[in-house]
């Protein structure tokens, strides 16, 4: 637990943004800004958080963008009334500029094959009440299933589409109780590295994540931004700060706005 010093990193990043004419926040969603939730329509951030970003936003000061492995459309409605943040989702095949546009990365037709046949596969093994299709990918969730099913539900899965994410190129990554198997590229480190090419060397940029998915952003920030830690417990990660939700986080938010706001 002591290998993060959160008391000496936070003030001295959050001293550069003070002073620096423009600065950056990148932010996941689930299990950062919000807490998870069986029904994932009502997994709305920590009560405080969306005034923050957009005091954040109307500052001029700072870019503020949603990394996340949902749908834009998801975060859209979980997000209001913010109407002009910038978000890339579906770890990073779809973006919205803060003006509203939006595009994504296509998939390929050998992808989007695969990923058929991981559909097909979840309908033939009755996981599709469990199932999150989108863009780019599958994710099976398993959160609030008793224990033995939650385990059921894991091991099926897992030995399910292991042998089609070796044969195919796709990604099977684990993430807070599910498995979503995806393309492999873009990535949020990916994603993490596009943003990075449009700012200054000198532009302040920290990006907060909780899962194992936001590993890759980690490792791409480090040593040229702050990489945040959100998760009530420790676990091992490259990233170089850690907060619990929601306190911690909120007084993070909340020391940023007045650096920015002044």
């Amino acid at each position: 637990m002591q290998s993060i010093e959160k008391t000496a990193v936070l003030p001295a990043f959050l001293q550069q943004v003070r002073v620096a004419p423009e600065s950056a926040l990148l932010l996941d969603y689930d299990g950062t800004l919000a807490p998870f939730h069986v029904d994932r329509s009502l997994a709305y951030p920590y009560r405080g958080v969306v005034s923050l970003l957009d005091s954040i936003v109307q500052s001029g000061k700072s870019r503020v963008i949603i990394l996340s492995g949902r749908p834009i459309v998801e975060l859209r409605a979980l997000l209001t009334p913010l109407s002009d943040l910038e978000m890339w989702g579906s770890h990073g095949l779809e973006r919205q500029s803060s003006d509203g546009s939006y595009s994504r990365v296509d998939v390929s037709e050998e992808d989007e094959a695969s990923l058929k046949e991981a559909e097909e596969w979840v309908v033939a093994a009755g996981l599709l009440s469990h199932a999150e299709i989108k863009h780019g990918g599958i994710a099976i969730h398993w959160r609030g299933m008793p224990t033995a099913e939650a385990r059921r539900v894991q091991a099926l899965t897992q030995d399910g589409w292991t042998p089609l994410a070796e044969k195919s190129g796709l990604k099977l990554l684990q993430f807070e109780a599910g498995l979503e198997l995806r393309v492999s590229h873009p990535d949020k480190g990916d994603a993490i590295g596009s943003i990075l090419g449009t700012l200054d060397n000198g532009v302040p940029v920290a990006f907060l994540g909780d899962d194992i998915t936001d590993e890759d952003a980690f490792r791409v920030l480090r040593g040229r931004g702050l990489p945040v830690l959100v998760r009530a417990d420790y676990r091992e990660t490259t990233a170089e700060a850690w907060l619990r939700p929601p306190l911690e986080l909120i007084d993070f938010l909340e020391r940023w706005r007045r650096n920015v706001c002044g």
